[in-house]
């Protein structure tokens, strides 16, 4: 492995940012040296490994789900003046990161008839910024099935047994239940206090961008049930009225499929897949692909900033979340520790 090789694309990768540098594509289609491949790495988190020849760079995504996918990975650049934002919502707009991994903790307790039950530090990584199957499947495997699913190795494995896949949708009807009895009570303002907090900063830079006139959109993997009460919450501490009103796109992860309902696709192209971001800023605001270089996409969480790059656009990583503690720092653009920071790069006269 040559770890001075250039990605297409991306650059020289560092393992200070967290890559590791892999022999093999976990799928085993590339090996590092052979048919052209130069090099392959990973984030830390094994969730997305780079695969890298002459002229260009795969992203390779996993699914725990069992549908991987392969991404070109383009270059990005920003370009002035800056078009559109789109932002996450769980972690970057509102604080909830500890509500859903509480939830996620409570449906593995009931489903293990375990009231006592308690994730530990080390899940952390695994319970947050991805999608709910694959939360509740990495629980399944370590403290259910005693597997052991922790790191790279187990990232991309879906359902393999029928106990997995019994307990899974076992423990999805916990998580549901749970998640709508919780929505009901802050809804009624009966709930947890404090599940629901706007990030530090984000009502300036939220009027910020609007003086600039620069088109916003939240995008979020969270179905719709889940994601509209936390940014209803946020909107109401803020006094900011009308979310709808105010965000020129909203994109979720759609509805729950169920009994005498519609379903989604957003547990199988969930971040870390680029598809909620692709679809909120061609369809929701309707700005072309030649034009994604004056867009910039803002996330606090691993899987979060892979969409955002893989989707073409310019990447900014803001901190409180876990994109160093996953290796995913190689894929930022740019990291901050503000929106301050973020809103005097926007506003600056240069490209980058």
């Amino acid at each position: 492995m040559n770890k001075s090789i250039v990605f297409p694309g991306l650059g020289k990768p560092s393992p200070s940012d967290g890559w590791l540098f892999l022999e093999k594509c976990s799928d085993n289609l590339h090996i590092a040296g052979k048919n052209g491949v130069t090099d392959i790495v990973s984030t830390g988190d094994g969730k997305v490994e780079l695969i890298a020849s002459e002229k260009n760079t795969l992203a390779y995504v996993k699914s725990a789900m069992g549908y991987p996918a392969y991404y070109p990975l383009y270059p990005t650049a920003l370009k002035k003046p800056v078009k559109a934002v789109l932002m996450d919502l769980d972690g970057t707009t509102v604080r909830s990161e500890e509500f859903w991994i509480w939830i996620i903790e409570q449906s593995t307790a009931t489903l293990l008839g375990d009231k006592s039950f308690r994730l530990t530090e080390e899940d952390i990584p695994y319970v947050s910024g991805h999608s709910v199957s694959e939360h509740l499947l990495y629980c399944i495997r370590k403290y259910a099935l005693g597997i052991g699913a922790i790191g790279a190795g187990s990232a991309g494995k879906h359902p393999g047994s029928a106990s997995e896949t019994t307990a899974l949708a076992e423990a999805r009807t916990y998580y549901t239940a749970l998640t709508e009895r919780e929505m009901e009570l802050i809804l009624e303002g009966k709930g947890r206090a404090n599940a629901f907090t706007p990030s530090p900063g984000v009502k300036d830079f939220l009027l910020g961008l609007k003086k600039l006139d620069i088109k916003i959109a939240l995008v979020t993997s969270g179905l719709y049930r889940k994601a509209y009460p936390e940014i209803i919450s946020a909107f109401d501490t803020l006094k900011m009225g009308d979310p709808a009103k105010f965000y020129d796109c909203i994109i979720t992860g759609g509805h729950p499929l169920g009994e005498g309902s519609a379903g989604t696709l957003g547990e199988l192209e969930a971040k870390p897949h680029p598809w909620l971001y692709a679809e909120a800023c061609a369809v929701g605001l309707g700005i072309p692909k030649e034009e994604s270089g004056a867009v910039i996409g803002i996330e606090d969480s691993a899987a979060g900033v892979c969409a955002i790059r893989l989707a073409g656009f310019y990447t900014i990583g803001i901190s409180g979340g876990n994109i160093i503690e996953s290796g995913a720092l190689g894929m930022c653009d740019r990291y901050c520790d503000s929106f301050d920071e973020i809103l005097e790069i926007i506003k600056g006269g240069t490209n980058e």
